[in-house]
């Protein structure tokens, strides 16, 4: 630089630091409405409390300090689930180890009835039997109630990729639900 010229701050400079500033406000203000959600995919994802609650710190702090990239207007949602994805396979990559924990019930379950507990309970131990890359497609479409396009988005998978493995999961998950129920009709016969 010219150590005589002068520098100016143009209006379109002043506009775009105004813009930043606004979209990481309303970014801040719209992480509580996802916090629960992501606690919940977190524990999907790490199956551990405490492994868990680190998942969506990080995942928060790179969302703010990632603030300028988000453009508002797009699904927050699907771009705060991508962080946290992104970050759980860098820490996976990064340690190499696999939890043992058991998935905690992703939802309080509000129905009474001790039978629909336990199958509820038998469909999420058999989610824990899946492969990663199929578990995660599952989670996604069925415990998130995300769209296909928003789920193979948040794992960064074509769509056609993202539908092999949430069909591939689907069967698998149907074999080890079935083999289950006819131990547990063997039991009672």
């Amino acid at each position: 630089m010219n150590p005589g010229a002068h520098t100016y701050v143009t209006q379109e400079a002043i506009a775009g630091e105004q813009e930043n500033m606004d979209a990481r406000a309303q970014l801040e203000r719209n992480l509580d409405e996802y916090v629960a959600s992501l606690r919940r995919y977190a524990m999907v994802l790490t199956r551990n409390r405490d492994a868990a609650e680190d998942l969506v710190q990080e995942t928060l702090t790179k969302a703010i300090a990632a603030a300028d990239q988000w453009q508002p207007g797009s699904d927050l949602r699907v771009w705060l689930f991508r962080i946290m994805h992104n970050t759980h396979v860098s820490e996976r990559r990064r340690h190499k180890v696999r939890e043992d924990a058991r998935l905690m019930i992703p939802e309080p379950i509000e129905d009474t009835d001790p039978t629909k507990r336990i199958e509820l309970q038998q469909v999420l131990d058999a989610l824990q039997e899946l492969p990663e890359a199929q578990r995660q497609p599952i989670v996604l479409v069925a415990l998130k109630e995300m769209s296909y396009a928003d789920a193979a988005r948040t794992l960064d998978l074509p769509l056609g990729t993202f539908y092999s493995r949430l069909g591939r999961g689907r069967v698998a998950l149907r074999k080890i639900i079935d083999g289950l129920k006819s131990k547990r009709l063997k039991l009672v016969v």
